[in-house]
């Protein structure tokens, strides 16, 4: 039988195939598990994704190392791994309301747990701030001008903030940490202040710390023109 009728006469029987694994996995305790794993584990993966977001938009901003086409590259990492952070925060806020962990309330209200105020509330403020970094830099052409800008590096610049946040949520507002927990989070503090010294000792543009480059004044390429035209405007 020619492999195109074969899959045309097998395509009636993948539901019932899929509908039978997943009965076979329900009774075997698969999705209570799999539930067992994100209580805990949602809210690590979460924090392990956005601390690589903060670590690749840092490196994105690197122009000792990375030429334009490497930091085009982490941005996409940057931008991809801040997408998978969010998920993961969702998945994360989604399975401890249903869990009882929390109530719906303190997840979206700042600091309204009954039982962790503080550090619950550390952890919704966390996702409000990296939600709101997230869409302004996916909008980030509504911020072109002078003023926007401003606003769009305050915004964007909340991320480390929130991130701070989340490290103190992860680690004091659940049960205590495993080991191997506890080391990733300092991993990803060790990861963030290498980047973060070496971006603030890295020579601005120019020369000189907060400079600009050669000729960015706003006269600066216009000179010779301006001179030429002045010349001309002088000939006998």
């Amino acid at each position: 039988m020619p492999v195109s009728r074969l899959r045309i006469a097998l395509r009636p029987a993948l539901p019932a195939v899929v509908l039978l694994f997943l009965a076979v996995a329900t009774q075997a305790g698969a999705p209570r598990r799999v539930l067992n794993f994100l209580d805990f584990g949602a809210g690590v993966l979460a924090l392990v994704f956005l601390t690589g977001t903060v670590l690749w938009g840092l490196a994105a901003t690197d122009r000792m190392l990375l030429h334009s086409g490497h930091r085009l590259v982490a941005q996409a990492v940057h931008r991809g791994t801040g997408v998978a952070g969010l998920g993961f925060l969702a998945l994360h806020i989604g399975v401890k309301v249903v869990r009882g962990r929390t109530s719906g309330t303190a997840a979206v209200v700042p600091f309204a747990d009954g039982g962790k105020p503080l550090l619950v509330g550390l952890g919704t403020l966390a996702g409000y701030l990296f939600l709101a970094a997230a869409v302004t830099g996916a909008v980030r052409g509504a911020f072109t001008s002078h003023r926007g800008s401003r606003w769009w590096r305050v915004l964007h610049m909340g991320a480390y903030v929130a991130w701070c946040a989340a490290l103190v949520h992860g680690l004091k507002s659940g049960r205590p940490p495993a080991g191997w927990v506890t080391t990733g989070y300092l991993l990803c503090v060790s990861g963030v202040a290498v980047m973060l010294v070496l971006r603030l000792r890295a020579p601005r543009p120019g020369g000189v710390p907060g400079g600009r480059p050669p000729g960015a004044d706003a006269g600066g390429p216009r000179a010779p023109a301006h001179s030429a035209r002045h010349h001309r405007g002088t000939r006998p």
